[in-house]
């Protein structure tokens, strides 16, 4: 019986990961190419970062709050950390942006600056997947035996 409560609940998690992984493709694809013509047509990397992180935060928390974990999460939490991301993404792809100025290539220029928006997300994937599932969209604890039963006993 409990080897068949931890197939349910390993399941359960892979089904989670799934869906939280199918929500980062579609609001990456969208943040991407939002990237891509913004920086493409002149814009710089900074706004550029702004202009797709708010193109993808609006599916990915869509998809995350109904289709992920099918429950409307803490928002100051969600926003620390999509906010988080954001800046750490717009301080990369400034840096980046910089470090390609010598490259005669525009297309080279896009497509260095661009890689290291997705890249700085790429890193971020499963830092964001923790947070969001232990504090943004956390099931709240029943009672107080609950969270005693997870709280480690000192020896």
């Amino acid at each position: 019986m409990r080897a068949l409560t931890k197939l349910r609940t390993r399941r359960g998690r892979l089904l989670l990961w799934a869906k939280y992984s199918a929500s980062s493709v579609v609001a990456t694809v969208v943040s991407q190419v939002a990237f891509a013509l913004c920086y493409w047509f002149g814009t710089p990397a900074l706004v550029a970062t702004l202009v797709a992180w708010l193109a993808g935060a609006i599916p990915n928390y869509v998809l995350n709050r109904r289709y992920t974990w099918g429950r409307s999460g803490q928002k100051l939490p969600y926003t620390m950390i999509v906010v988080g991301s954001a800046v750490t993404a717009a301080l990369v792809t400034s840096v980046t942006s910089h470090l390609v100025q010598p490259i005669e290539s525009h297309a080279w220029k896009t497509l260095l600056v661009t890689g290291s928006y997705l890249g700085t997300y790429a890193v971020l994937f499963i830092a964001k997947f923790v947070l969001f599932d232990r504090l943004v969209f956390a099931k709240p604890v029943a009672d107080g035996a609950a969270a005693e039963a997870r709280t480690p006993v000192a020896t």
